[in-house]
């Protein structure tokens, strides 16, 4: 268990990353589309390695409830990343997949991205890279947020 003396310092940290993320996220979606709400991109990304899904599916994964994600995908298929289509295993249900510009667009920004990641980590040891994604995954299970 963590002393109370290095809470502190673990708060300040995560307030930066998180601050850094949520400003990395409002980079991309404007990098993505100029009018793409920040709100969106995680949903994009989502559907990119999903391949394609429910927005039953989607809303649960997000954690957001159907209204939220329904304007979310109305205003990316107005933007003509995103694209509702017919499930093939019923007729009744929708799609999410990502237009072929909204795959390119998203592929292209997440291979910069990697490749920025890259750069920003080749003088670090493998060892330590494993271990902080370790220490990440732990943290987001211990359910801090």
């Amino acid at each position: 268990m963590p002393t109370e003396d290095v809470l502190p310092g673990l708060e300040t940290e995560l307030t930066a990353l998180w601050r850094r993320a949520r400003a990395s996220v409002r980079d991309s979606a404007r990098t993505l589309h100029p009018r793409l709400d920040p709100t969106v991109y995680p949903l994009l990304v989502l559907v990119l390695h999903a391949g394609s899904l429910r927005m039953s599916e989607a809303a649960n994964r997000l954690s957001l409830d159907k209204s939220t994600l329904s304007r979310q995908v109305d205003a990316a298929v107005r933007l003509g990343l995103l694209e509702r289509v017919v499930d093939s295993t019923d007729a009744r249900a929708r799609l999410l997949r990502l237009t072929p510009s909204g795959h390119t667009g998203l592929t292209a920004l997440l291979t910069e991205q990697r490749d920025r990641w890259r750069a920003s980590l080749a003088e670090w040891d493998r060892e330590d890279v494993v271990r902080l994604t370790e220490l990440l995954n732990k943290l987001g299970e211990s359910g801090v947020s």
